[in-house]
């Protein structure tokens, strides 16, 4: 496994005031990896460190393959890094702000005549390149912003609330152009986001920050597994002869609880981690289960459910 950003034990002081502490932190290469926690958990110094921007005090980061602190030029001409809240000219076009800054990236200008309506194509601005920035909404400009920072072919794409303040038509148009860059470019991106529900749809993986720790880490069901516990589901299943169900049938079966007859077949529940055995033991005593439902774990109610607890 590839890995885009290992950090071991990274750690960053300003005084008294520990940033970002003990930082372990591992994103794979081509994944959408997103950040999440709350204003001041550490998550804006940790890019910064990744970004070569300040030192750590303690610990270690890797950045493709380099140190930020020991080859700093290496990083930024491999990481593209997009804020909040992006800068333009807006009494220039989209296409005159994309050749000014391929030029302070040191892009030939043979390069950029070919770079230009290339990146504006690829995050659907091809049709508005003649367009001065000063009429975009904000999330054409989150676009252009994206178009910018793909001028360089970077591999990491560090984006920063990249979808705050925009319309739900923008915040897809924005979802859907970063799942398929880093389906389609091979791009890794470090999504840094409070919105959880997008983050959800859009990340392989996410990270919690809190208090300067990252407090968990993984894919949205290992880690609502780890703060959540096994969420319940349920299975509905009758005898495999089409008689009529009875309790004592399957009173000692294992891995099933709450178990009821529902008119020809029976309902019970089970945790998620079990399915393997139930069905398996279920299968072995002659029953047929025909419907598993039951409800996902959801980011936001990680979130929620986590700092109620903390």
């Amino acid at each position: 496994m590839e890995l885009a950003v290992h950090t071991v034990e990274l750690t960053k002081k300003y005084g008294s005031f520990t940033a970002v502490d003990r930082l372990n932190l591992s994103i794979r290469k081509g994944e959408v990896f997103g950040l999440l926690g709350p204003n001041g958990a550490g998550k804006t110094t940790t890019i910064l460190m990744l970004l070569g921007l300040t030192e750590p005090t303690s610990g270690k980061a890797e950045v493709l393959g380099h140190d930020p602190v020991k080859e700093p030029i290496a990083v930024k001409r491999m990481v593209g890094y997009l804020p909040e809240n992006v800068d333009f000219y807006e009494d220039l076009t989209a296409s005159e702000n994309l050749f000014y800054m391929a030029g302070l990236n040191g892009i030939s200008s043979k390069e950029r005549d070919k770079k230009v309506p290339q990146v504006l194509d690829m995050v659907g601005l091809l049709g508005s390149k003649d367009s001065l920035v000063g009429t975009f909404s904000k999330g054409m400009r989150q676009r252009l912003g994206i178009a910018a920072v793909l001028l360089k072919d970077p591999k990491l794409v560090i984006l920063d609330e990249p979808t705050n303040g925009i319309d739900p038509e923008g915040i897809e148009k924005i979802l859907s152009l970063i799942r398929s860059l880093a389906k389609e470019l091979d791009v890794t991106f470090l999504l840094c986001s409070h919105m959880l529900y997008q983050v959800q749809r859009v990340c392989d993986r996410v990270g919690i920050m809190y208090r300067s720790s990252l407090v968990a880490s993984g894919t949205v069901e290992e880690v609502g597994r780890a703060i959540l516990g096994e969420r319940k589901r349920i299975i509905k299943f009758k005898p495999e002869d089409n008689t009529m169900p009875k309790l004592e049938d399957i009173k000692d079966l294992e891995g099933l609880s709450e178990v009821k007859v529902l008119g020809d077949h029976f309902v019970a529940h089970f945790d998620e981690g079990k399915l393997p055995l139930v069905m398996r033991g279920l299968l072995d005593r002659g029953f047929v289960p025909f419907e598993v439902s039951g409800k996902d774990y959801s980011l936001e109610e990680i979130y929620l459910r986590y700092f109620q607890g903390v």
